[in-house]
């Protein structure tokens, strides 16, 4: 049985995420800071600010088929006036923890000559956002992606990325309404994505696509570039 490690799988996407994966007969760990109510397959409750902690985190829970770094946060504060606080902790969440936790696994992946990464970006890493450090640490996330697709490429590991659009979650409904009035007018279908479009999406990236797909972003966003 093959194991998947899904961040910020308590809910949205990630929750999505763990449901396909496990439908489809993995060992899923399931890592969130907290766990509301469902939890799929196997909790993993750390959060990913502890950026030091990442390590022995990752080597308590064995060997690993597949990452999907999908935790992520947003705040929507001004774009002149974003308090150092949430700027630390959307540099860690967003980007560093990603890092870490690909430099982690990469090893054990090298080794077996086995193994796929699936980073959740976002259709903001191609355009300007309101919330600065969430855009880029998006777009660095794309570039991590390409990075470490280089690097691991020759050993067989895929590294690939999504860049969903809005998408039904707890981080879509925190937006002001007037962002989202913005993102639907862009959207061909007028209607917000449902994670399971998103997670079917990473599935793929995560288990079946070809071995030649790698290094690369999939939209999952419907034509959702603010204009």
């Amino acid at each position: 049985m093959k194991t998947v490690l899904i961040t910020g799988a308590a809910r949205g996407i990630g929750l999505a995420t763990a449901r396909t994966f496990a439908a489809a007969g993995w060992r899923v760990l399931s890592l969130d800071k907290e766990f509301e109510s469902e939890v799929v397959g196997e909790p993993v409750e750390f959060d990913l600010r502890q950026i030091s902690g990442l390590s022995a985190m990752i080597a308590s829970l064995g060997e690993l088929d597949t990452l999907v770094n999908n935790a992520g946060v947003v705040h929507c504060d001004p774009i002149d006036a974003i308090p150092d606080a949430h700027k630390s902790e959307i540099l860690a969440v967003n980007l560093e923890a990603p890092a870490a936790l690909i430099a982690n696994v990469a090893p054990g992946m090298k080794a077996r000559r086995s193994g796929r990464i699936v980073n959740v970006s976002s259709v903001s890493a191609f355009t300007g956002h309101p919330d600065l450090w969430y855009g880029i640490t998006k777009a660095g996330l794309l570039n991590l992606t390409k990075s470490w697709a280089r690097a691991l490429g020759p050993y067989g590991v895929l590294v690939n990325a999504v860049a969903p659009g809005p998408t039904k979650s707890r981080m879509y409904d925190q937006l002001p309404q007037s962002r989202r009035d913005e993102v639907m007018r862009a959207v061909y279908s007028r209607r917000v994505c449902e994670p399971e479009e998103v997670a079917q999406a990473i599935f793929w990236l995560g288990s079946l696509c070809p071995e030649y797909v790698n290094g690369t972003t999939l939209d999952v966003n419907d034509g959702s570039y603010p204009r």
